[in-house]
């Protein structure tokens, strides 16, 4: 029985997902590094067992009053966990897009940045203390009437409505309408008012033209509709909405990604003419401090910003001093390019993480076990030094930190290191080491050991010669300063630089319309869907090659079913307890809903029905369970080539431990992101295509990135053009030729410091780049 006074986490029986019972005891007060291939357990082994455990019981010490106004995880699946202090858990999760939460808020620097405008701000002659609720353009105090706090106004023009005037109403004229019955319903009630929805749009008088297009007048008629030779239709009351009306209101309404989209395409936004794009109304923006509004300190760069701040009264300097040393974390962790007003959903993963990060530096916490999401992914090997002096900080301060991390850099700088594996899926689930970093090489099985101790030289490959160059720029935006960069076509290309020196930017320029690039795919690290309705199966249009097998067998035919009925989507084949969900919500009085497996289907998603018919022994809830390397196996035998050209892309990718089921919620970033490549790899292609990627190594491990460089290499040797962002010099120094922007990030970068193959760019002058580049193309233990 351990001591009360044991100084380690001891963990038994973990089976969370592929945990195989696992036994391991980690060291408190240390840093603890988890390594192992993508989806060999190491994530389920800190979050899913150790994190959950310890919000498990913390939330045990809870009011159940409390308790149900929190979001729960489960209790995690293991025998038992002893010597668990408190836990924080720090996880890679993209910010929800919402155009209110910004740098400062995530921080909470926006809060201590209004109190001083609050209390020791300059007011004009007689004017009242605002309390720091009116510095905020998130209030109804602070936020400017015009534009509500957005700082921008969205209008629309006739032109942006109507871009092919010599089309009558009936023929599209008003592009902006929805198709389909309701914009069949809008013209017909033009008609029943009178107006002629037949003639040239260009013929009509202006004023009819402007009260079709802008009206706020919602006139209702009774529309008789023109009667279809087979099915009678009954007159009703329809409601007109002018085509700006029905922009703007989807505009602000829809939660459809697709929808927003379109109605942005007709409209125009600019900086709101009240408040001048600051947000906040005209009482707050006569208060400054230091000479400066609120708006304009909140737009300077954090580095800055410390520099402006000093105090010349005893509140002021109390109040200075406290924001300053919470910035100072911030800069500290390479992040001071950003200013407070920087919209979230601008940031990428890394550097959101990074700005949780120091905020928790700030916290003063002591005893608890920090665990850690990939704190490196996004980040410069420049920058990775100062992450190492963070976590180093954290654990002086009498805290226990256990990082899920691929970086090798990371991996050396740990105290303790618990290897799972050996493979991903069904082949991992088991602590290889559990020790000191240098006891690994010991430990054959371990693919971080290949990595972590090779002392061979890196591997010379043939420069591959361009076949054409793509001219991109003068660029302005962000931080750069009308940059040009020619991209050379046909050749694996690089683009590096610090965080935040306007990477994604540039090569945010790329178009299908500029010459030379032929069709351009994009491959981003976004969500592949946001529910778990979404899957590996059906992103990849997988599912419905599936079902359509199911439906082609010989009892299905037998009972008439179609492809519809094997859909866990529709009505028809789905249990509808859980309407193909496979799980319901339990809600319990004072306790915080619960999800449990639907009690008629057990999870299976479809109803007795459906399972009845069976594919080679097999139902099709139970082909969705199994991983993509299984189905591989199960489908080999048969005549289905889209199934297995898709299974193939998929495990070439190393994809090969995802169930076909897989909700798309479960998937990390760096997983997405693989899934849209798969899907990409499996369509026939014809002629030149622009592969760009960005990060696509974010959260795998050197090995899935071997994996991972073979397949877009092979994309090259097959006459495309791939280029990638990339923090990785593994990868950077195996490409044809190497971008690099900085020196710096935000105001010290946005600008091209060197271009050529990575030899070249590893000894030019002025590059943070350089050098690390210099030491990958050497490979120096």
């Amino acid at each position: 029985m351990p001591s009360p006074h044991d100084s380690y986490v001891r963990v038994r029986g973990a089976r969370e997902h592929n945990l195989q019972g696992v036994d391991v005891d980690i060291p408190r007060d240390v840093l603890a590094v988890f390594t192992g291939v993508s989806g060999s357990g190491k994530s389920s082994l800190a979050f899913g067992t150790i994190y959950a455990e310890a919000q498990r019981r913390y939330f045990e010490s809870v009011a159940p009053y409390a308790r149900r106004l929190i979001h729960q995880v489960g209790a995690p699946k293991v025998g038992e966990i002893t010597g668990l202090p408190p836990a924080v858990s720090l996880q890679q999760r993209r910010a929800a897009p919402t155009s209110r939460s910004s740098v400062g808020t995530v921080t909470n620097l926006s809060n201590s940045l209004r109190m001083l405008f609050s209390r020791a701000g300059d007011y004009p002659e007689g004017a009242e203390r605002l309390d720091s609720d009116a510095f905020s353009p998130n209030t109804a105090a602070g936020a400017c009437p015009e534009c509500h706090g957005l700082g921008q106004v969205h209008r629309t023009t006739e032109e942006l409505l109507v871009p092919d005037p010599a089309l009558s109403i009936r023929d599209g004229a008003i592009a902006a309408w929805p198709g389909a019955w309701q914009g069949k319903n809008l013209r017909d009630i033009l008609d029943t008012l009178g107006y002629d929805v037949d003639r040239p749009w260009h013929e009509l008088p202006a004023g009819t033209r402007e009260w079709i297009l802008f009206t706020d007048e919602q006139p209702v008629v009774t529309v008789h509709p023109v009667r279809d030779a087979d099915r009678i239709q009954r007159p009703y009351q329809g409601t007109y909405m002018s085509a700006r009306h029905y922009v703007m209101k989807t505009f602000s309404d829809t939660k459809s990604a697709t929808l927003r989209a379109k109605a942005e395409r007709f409209l125009t936004s600019a900086p709101c003419p009240v408040c001048g794009g600051s947000r906040l109304r005209p009482e707050a923006l006569a208060v400054t401090f230091a000479g400066r509004t609120i708006a304009e300190l909140a737009a300077l760069p954090l580095v800055e910003l410390s520099r402006t701040l000093h105090g010349s009264t005893e509140a002021a300097r109390v109040l200075t001093d406290d924001l300053r040393s919470r910035i100072e974390p911030v800069v500290e962790l390479g992040l001071g390019y950003l200013s407070l007003d920087r919209a979230t959903p601008t940031l990428s993963p890394g550097e959101l993480q990074r700005l949780r990060l120091a905020t928790q530096l700030r916290s003063g916490l002591f005893g608890v076990v920090y665990v850690l999401d990939e704190p490196s992914a996004g980040l410069h090997p420049a920058d990775t030094e100062a992450l190492l002096t963070v976590l180093e900080r954290l654990k002086s301060a009498g805290n226990s930190v256990f990082v899920v991390e691929h970086h090798l850099d990371v991996v050396r700088g740990a105290d303790w290191l618990v290897d799972v594996g050996p493979r991903a899926g069904e082949h991992g689930g088991r602590v290889l080491h559990s020790g000191p970093v240098a006891e690994l090489e010991r430990v054959a099985e371990s693919a971080t050991a290949r990595f972590l101790f090779d002392r061979s030289p890196a591997p010379v490959r043939e420069v591959r010669f361009p076949s054409g160059q793509l001219k991109v720029g003068p660029v302005t935006r962000h931080n750069l300063r009308a940059v040009t960069a020619e991209f050379p076509l046909g050749v694996f290309t690089a683009v590096t630089g610090v965080s935040g020196s306007g990477k994604s930017t540039l090569v945010g320029e790329v178009t299908e319309d500029l010459p030379g690039v032929g069709r351009l795919v994009t491959v981003d690290q976004k969500p592949i869907g946001r529910t778990p309705r979404s899957n590996l199966a059906t992103y990849t249009g997988l599912f419905d090659v599936v079902r359509k097998v199911f439906a082609a067998t010989d009892e299905a035919r037998r009972r008439g079913y179609g492809v519809g009925r094997f859909s866990f989507n529709v009505a028809g084949g789905r249990c509808e307890t859980c309407q193909g969900e496979g799980f319901v919500s339990v809600e319990l009085l004072f306790l915080p809903s619960t999800y449990a497996p639907c009690p008629d289907c057990g999870g299976a998603r479809y109803n007795p029905e459906t399972l009845e018919v069976t594919y080679r022994g097999r139902n099709i809830a139970q082909v969705l369970d199994l991983t993509v390397e299984a189905a591989a196996r199960f489908f080999a035998e048969t005549d289905t080539p889209a199934v297995a050209r898709s299974l193939t892309t998929l495990l070439d990718v190393g994809l090969g431990y995802l169930r076909l089921g897989q909700p798309a919620t479960e998937l990390s970033g760096g997983e997405a992101q693989r899934i849209k490549l798969a899907t990409e790899l499996q369509r026939v292609r014809r002629g030149h295509t622009f592969y760009l990627l960005d990060e696509p190594t974010t959260g795998l491990h050197p090995a899935d990135v071997e994996v991972l460089t073979r397949q877009l290499h092979g994309l090259v040797d097959a006459g495309h053009t791939v280029v990638v962002v990339e923090h990785d010099m593994a990868v950077v120094t195996g490409a044809d030729w190497v971008i690099d922007l900085g020196p710096g990030g935000g105001d010290a970068g946005g600008r091209i410091v060197a271009a050529g193959p990575p030899g070249e760019v590893a000894r030019a002058e002025g590059s943070t780049t350089a050098p690390y580049l210099a030491r990958a193309l050497a490979r120096t233990p």
